[in-house]
């Protein structure tokens, strides 16, 4: 290579845009911001997989070697469970870093969120020991961008079946699957209860779509990469069409270790390492982080300067607080295999039928707030989710034999509370081998959380019951476990500068040119899975961050007599 070719490497041309993070927020954004005129390049830190080469139904191989799992020793994390805990190495909510990002792993639970979940400061005022705060839009402003997602992305699910379902512009693009087994016993049980349930929305297509077709389907999907193109992921859609516009530019094993910004506190651009250790810097008009809640709040505290000593666009001191990462409880339900026909929740899907019936705050219940029911299969042969199974020998054979075909799992997405002192920082010991400091998470449940997951808990098993399970077995909110993917609210979006760290479009109010369009800006988390309503948050602020650009770009050419 030569000297001038090496000095090109090392400070590519600057472009109009660069993402860090091509995951569900960085694909839509990269999508949106490449048809829409603007040269792109996105920078990922891990690698660049090819479904049809590296996806399989490999149990082994996905869940217990982890294959999708960020390395712990190239991405090692600490955790403690309060300022007096001693933070220790743990793989915290181990989003996949690579191309794709959680979709690639994801079972893809497609659900909108609810008009309350915006507002829950103005529902319910101080809530002792939280910092509960509304969002700078409503649904209703949000709801255009879903519609829009759900039908570029692809999914399935049937308007108007859930009887909570708020205002929505348009239908699902293709049908719901067929009910699983252990979906019709979780429709048996919502029969005789009363409630409400219906299929819930899913990542994937159940017909042919853009290009599309569905493939044979399975309960090995969640945490499982798909080698066809049913499942709906930014890896094989979102990503390619963005590329197809000649405009995007993706950098696969690039990890980026510094936003860089002028002397006027402008965002200059990024210093990323390169596959080859090399450091490389390049410029963009805008810099617009995308990795995840975690480590996009890392990123701006490592981007420290003389002009952001306590890192980028931390004047308000709240880059990384308020962090939620909503747990997932679950009961399980056993059934005698002399009176009910098998479950054999290895066929159809991971998820089925669902019910939004417990999602509204309701006081008797004793705490606020609500979230998202879901049944769903109890896991892989090797596996299952079974509390307290034996884990070898004869008595792990029998349980095995006895009852994973008659065992069904009905699970929750709980809306925990945001307490500023859940966070996320740099830990002073611990670096990673790169030499940088790594994310350290300070998290405690708040009361409202372990109350609304033991409520909920309990009455999922009387669901199980309905259904016609005759052993029980809840698990139990005790302390932060880290099993979630979901990572909110460390740079929260807000209209007060001193209060949050984003504007309504993901701005930061410091930084006029760098954008948080990841799940960093939700001020509250919500009762369902939110990466539908990241991507449509992406979606909406991109749109606007074209139409502002174009136009800073025309008022320039004027100006100069162009």
């Amino acid at each position: 290579m030569t000297s001038n070719s090496n000095e090109r490497l090392k400070k590519p041309q600057p472009v109009d845009v660069v993402i860090v993070g091509a995951g569900a927020t960085g694909g839509t954004v990269a999508k949106v911001l490449a048809e829409r005129g603007l040269t792109v390049v996105g920078l990922e830190r891990g690698p660049w997989l090819r479904p049809e080469e590296h996806f399989s139904g490999d149990e082994i191989k996905f869940v217990n070697r982890e294959y999708l799992s960020p390395d712990p020793k190239l991405s090692p994390r600490t955790v403690r469970h309060g300022e007096e805990s001693t933070a220790e190495l743990f793989p915290f909510s181990p989003t996949p870093q690579m191309v794709g990002g959680g979709t690639v792993h994801w079972a893809g639970w497609f659900p909108r969120p609810m008009p309350s979940d915006f507002i829950q400061r103005s529902l319910h005022g101080n809530l002792d020991g939280a910092n509960l705060a509304d969002w700078p839009f409503t649904y209703d402003e949000l709801e255009p961008y879903l519609t829009k997602v759900e039908w570029a992305f692809g999914c399935a699910g049937l308007a108007g079946a859930n009887r909570n379902e708020p205002p929505r512009s348009k239908g699902y693009p293709t049908p719901p699957l067929p009910p699983t087994a252990f979906g019709m016993k979780f429709y048996e049980a919502c029969k005789k209860l009363d409630l409400n349930g219906f299929p819930l929305p899913h990542a994937l297509v159940s017909k042919p779509y853009r290009g599309r077709q569905p493939a044979n389907n399975t309960g090995f999907w969640n945490q499982y990469g798909d080698p066809t193109t049913m499942r709906s992921t930014t890896l094989t859609s979102f990503i390619p069409e963005a590329i197809a516009t000649g405009r995007y530019e993706l950098r696969a094993d690039a990890y980026v270790r510094e936003v860089t910004v002028t002397k006027e506190g402008r965002a200059k651009g990024v210093v990323y390492i390169d596959s080859q250790g090399r450091e490389v810097e390049q410029e963009a008009s805008v810099v617009i982080l995308c990795q995840g809640a975690i480590e996009s709040a890392r990123l701006l505290l490592l981007s420290k300067s003389n002009l952001f000593p306590d890192g980028l666009a931390n004047s308000s001191g709240l880059v990384g607080k308020n962090a939620t990462f909503h747990e997932v409880l679950y009961a399980t339900g056993l059934f005698d295999d002399e009176i009910h026909d098998p479950l054999f929740g290895f066929s159809g899907n991971f998820i089925s039928g669902g019910t939004f019936d417990f999602y509204e705050t309701d006081e008797s219940r004793g705490h606020i707030g609500g979230c998202l029911v879901a049944t769903m299969q109890a896991g892989q042969p090797t596996n299952w989710i079974y509390p307290g199974r034996p884990s070898w020998g004869q008595a792990a054979k029998d349980a095995d034999r006895d009852y994973y075909n008659h065992s069904m799992v009905m699970g929750l997405i709980l809306h925990d509370m945001p307490v500023e002192s859940n966070r996320v920082d740099l830990d002073p010991d611990v670096r990673d081998p790169w030499g940088l400091p790594v994310a350290r998470i300070t998290h405690r449940p708040h009361p409202n959380d372990v109350h609304m997951g033991e409520w909920q808990v309990n009455k999922n098993m009387e669901i199980l019951a309905a259904a016609g399970a005759r052993t029980l077995i809840p698990s139990r909110l005790e302390k932060s476990t880290g099993n979630t993917c979901h990572q909110h609210g460390t740079a929260r979006m807000g209209h007060d500068p001193a209060s949050s760290v984003l504007n309504s479009w993901g701005r930061t109010h410091d930084v006029e040119n760098l954008f948080v369009l990841d799940g960093s800006g939700f001020p509250t988390s919500t009762g369902v899975n939110p990466t539908l309503t990241m991507m449509a948050n992406a979606w909406r602020c991109s749109e606007y961050i074209a139409t502002q650009y174009a136009d800073s770009k025309k008022r320039t050419s004027t100006a100069m007599g162009v």
